[in-house]
C-alpha cells in the first residue's frame, strides 16, 4: 500500500502536493464548514493533524466516523496556523478501512487505570503512555545487539526446550506430549522436559568455542510470584565471555547498561517526554546521569550488610551474614545509601548456584548483582568455576546428579579457561528506561500467575 508513515511526513523539509497517510482517528471535532482529525499509525507520539472541508467527496466518504476508526487519507502538506506542530494535511481522499462504534470503543477520551488496560491488552497499545513503552522496547533492543555486535560478541541461540535446571530452583514449566499420566520413556523425548530458565550453560559451552557469545530471547519460571517484578513469561540477556574474569564482566555490565540508556535516550527522546511528565517525574534526569556516571557504586556483600545493620532502618526481613538480600534491602543500597547503580561483589557461596567460581576464602564466589534505585536488582552475573575437581564436589555437595550435566564438565576436562557472564532480565531494563513500575507494563501480553488470556 502506497503511503507513508507519520514520523517521515513530520520530517518533511518543504509542502508537498499528495501526500498519504494510513492509521486510527485518536480525536474528531467538528467545525463550522470542516472537520479537524488527529491521526496517527504508531510510528510516533504525536499525531498528524488532518483538515476535512465540508461539501467535498472527502467528507462524505470520512461520515460519522469517530475515534478509533481505520482510515487511509491523501491531501496536501501544508504548514500548520497552529503552534502546536509545522504540518498539517488538507484531505482529498479519504477511504475508511474498519469504523470503531464510539458507544462501545473502550478507549474513550480519558486517561484510563493501568489495571484496565491490562484487561484490554489488545488494544492499549493504541494510546499515548503503552505506544511510548513498546516503541522504547523496540529502539532498547536493537540498543542491546548494536552494543554487542560493537564488542565483537557472536548472537547465538540456546534450546527453549531443556533437560536441566539451570538455577537449581526448580521452578520450571514441565513439557509434555501426554495427556494423561504415563512413564516418562513413553514421552517425545523419553526424559523429563521443561521449559528454560535460562541459557546459561549451553551459552557457556558456545563461549568456549567463539569466545564471546550473548543470547536474548524468551525464558520462563514457575513461581507463584504476583509481585510487579516478576512475571512467568520474560525475555533474558545472557553474554558470556572466554578468558575473563569478574573484573572483566563487572565492566561490561556497566558499559551495556550506559550504551543501551544512551541510545534510547538519543532515538526515544518524544516518548521519554512523555513518560517523564505522566508516569515518572524526574525520569530523563536519572537516564542522562547513570548514561554518564563514571564509575558505578561498588561495595562487597560483607560491607552492605554492615552498611544495611547499621542503618536504623527497620526491615521487613532480618540482615545477617549469609541471607540473600531483598528488595528492600537492594533498594535502600541504591536509592538511599549510594542514590546511583551500584555493583555489589563477592556474594556467601552458600546463597548461590553451583556454578559460580569459589574465592579463595572458601566462603563467597566471585558473583556480583547490579543494583538501580527504582527496582533493586537488574543483573545478575559471576566467574564460572572452571575447575572441574571443585565443580565436580559442589555439585556433589548440592545433591545434583553429575551424570545428567556431563557435558558441560567436558568444557572443564577439554581446554578449560576462566570464563565469566551474566543475565539481564529485559523487562526489567525497560522498566528503568520507562519509569514504569509494574512489569506487567512492558510486556505487550504478559503471563503471569492466574492470566493467560490474549
Amino acid at each position: 500500500m502506497d503511503r507513508t508513515l507519520i514520523v517521515d511526513v513530520k520530517k518533511a523539509l518543504s509542502p508537498c502536493d499528495d501526500v498519504t497517510i494510513c492509521g486510527w482517528i485518536r480525536t474528531r471535532r467538528d467545525c463550522r464548514g470542516f472537520s479537524f482529525l488527529e491521526i496517527n499509525d504508531g510510528s510516533c507520539l504525536s499525531n498528524m493533524q488532518c483538515l476535512v472541508d465540508e461539501g467535498t467527496a472527502a467528507h462524505a466518504a470520512l461520515g460519522q466516523a469517530q475515534n478509533g476508526t481505520s482510515l487511509k487519507l491523501r491531501g496536501s502538506l501544508v504548514a500548520s496556523p497552529g503552534k502546536e506542530q509545522q504540518w498539517e494535511i488538507h484531505a482529498k481522499e479519504i477511504t475508511i478501512f474498519g469504523p470503531a462504534d464510539p458507544l462501545t470503543y473502550p478507549l474513550q477520551k480519558k486517561r484510563h487505570s493501568d489495571e484496565f488496560l491490562r484487561s484490554i491488552a489488545h488494544l492499549r497499545p493504541r494510546t499515548n503512555k503503552y505506544g511510548a513503552i513498546f516503541r522504547i522496547r523496540s529502539q532498547a533492543a536493537f540498543a542491546i545487539h548494536n552494543f554487542f555486535h560493537q564488542e565483537h560478541f557472536a548472537y547465538v541461540h540456546t534450546p527453549i526446550l531443556t533437560g536441566s535446571d539451570c538455577e537449581g530452583a526448580g521452578e520450571m514449566f514441565h513439557v509434555t506430549t501426554q495427556t494423561q499420566a504415563a512413564k516418562t520413556q513413553d514421552d517425545f523425548f523419553s526424559r523429563p522436559c521443561q521449559l528454560t530458565v535460562s541459557g546459561q550453560l549451553e551459552a557457556e559451552a558456545l563461549a568456549c568455542g567463539l569466545g564471546r557469545v550473548y543470547t536474548f530471547g524468551p525464558t520462563f519460571r514457575a513461581e507463584d510470584s504476583r509481585t510487579p517484578r516478576h512475571a512467568a513469561e520474560f525475555w533474558m540477556i545472557e553474554p558470556e565471555m572466554a578468558f575473563a574474569d569478574l573484573g572483566d564482566i563487572m565492566r561490561l555490565a556497566e558499559d551495556f547498561l550506559k550504551s543501551v540508556i544512551s541510545q534510547v535516550l538519543e532515538t526515544c527522546a518524544e516518548d521519554l517526554i512523555l513518560l517523564d511528565k505522566f508516569v515518572s517525574k524526574g525520569l530523563l534526569d536519572r537516564l542522562t546521569s547513570w548514561s554518564s556516571q563514571t564509575p558505578y557504586a561498588r561495595l562487597e556483600y560483607a560491607q552492605c550488610i554492615d552498611i544495611l545493620q547499621k542503618s536504623g532502618k527497620k526491615f521487613v526481613y532480618p540482615v545477617d551474614f549469609g541471607v540473600d538480600l531483598q528488595t528492600e534491602h537492594e533498594r535502600y543500597l541504591a536509592e538511599e545509601y549510594c542514590a546511583c547503580p551500584l555493583l555489589i561483589t563477592n556474594y556467601p557461596r552458600s546463597i548461590k548456584p553451583f556454578y559460580m567460581r569459589d574465592n579463595d576464602d572458601q566462603r563467597t564466589v566471585a558473583a556480583m548483582d547490579v543494583l538501580v534505585p527504582g527496582i533493586g536488582e537488574i543483573i545478575g552475573g559471576s566467574q564460572r568455576e572452571e575447575r572441574l575437581e571443585v565443580l565436580e564436589r559442589k555439585m556433589q555437595a548440592l545433591g545434583d546428579t553429575v551424570g545428567d550435566y556431563w557435558w558441560y564438565l567436558d568444557l572443564r576436562r577439554f581446554g578449560s579457561v576462566p570464563h565469566a557472564g551474566f543475565g539481564l532480565g529485559f523487562e526489567r531494563l525497560l522498566m528503568l528506561l520507562t519509569g514504569t513500575g509494574n512489569i506487567r507494563d512492558v510486556l505487550p501480553f504478559p503471563r503471569t500467575p492466574g492470566s493467560l488470556e490474549f
